[in-house]
């Protein structure tokens, strides 16, 4: 169980660290942004919820724990501010929450005795291996949805008398 556990965490805190760039840095907020924005909260979700499972050797309650509560809190508080307009306070929820986890990921790989860097000196292929399906993973459904919901909006834009944009 703690090792199904520790790799839902790493899947899923790796998309959050993979697909936030996408959504940050496009221009244009659109019905790809809300996809992968979706896929970003199910997985920082399932990131705070999984790693609220994950324990030290002396099995207590440590400082992830609590960044995962906070975490947790400020995605949720995030989509909240969407939901009723207050685009400044979801663009501050959502990169806060991803700076968070970019933070609490470089701790938990330099920190002595934790997974990651057992992992790297135990079974480095296996770690890099994971790592590379987990790119191409994320990679293979940020251009899915790009690409094809970009066509999607083109075709509902001609249908509807518009002229379809340019992503």
């Amino acid at each position: 169980m703690g090792n199904f556990v520790i790799a839902v965490h790493a899947i899923s805190a790796s998309l959050v660290i993979l697909l936030a760039p996408v959504n940050i840095l496009r221009r244009r907020k659109d019905l790809r942004h809300r996809a992968l924005g979706r896929t970003w909260v199910i997985s920082m979700y399932f990131a705070c919820v999984s790693g609220m499972f994950i324990y030290t050797i002396s099995g207590g309650f440590t400082i992830f724990h609590a960044l995962a509560i906070f975490t947790f809190a400020t995605t949720t508080l995030g989509v909240l501010s969407i939901r009723r307009g207050n685009v400044p306070g979801h663009v501050g929820n959502m990169v806060g929450s991803w700076i968070g986890a970019i933070v609490a990921g470089v701790f938990a790989a330099l920190a002595p005795g934790r997974i990651i860097p057992t992992l790297a000196i135990e079974d480095p292929m296996l770690l890099w291996g994971s790592v590379g399906c987990v790119i191409v993973l994320a990679t293979v459904w940020v251009l899915y949805v790009l690409l094809a919901l970009g066509k999607e909006a083109g075709a509902q834009a001609t249908r509807d008398g518009e002229s379809p944009r340019v992503p």
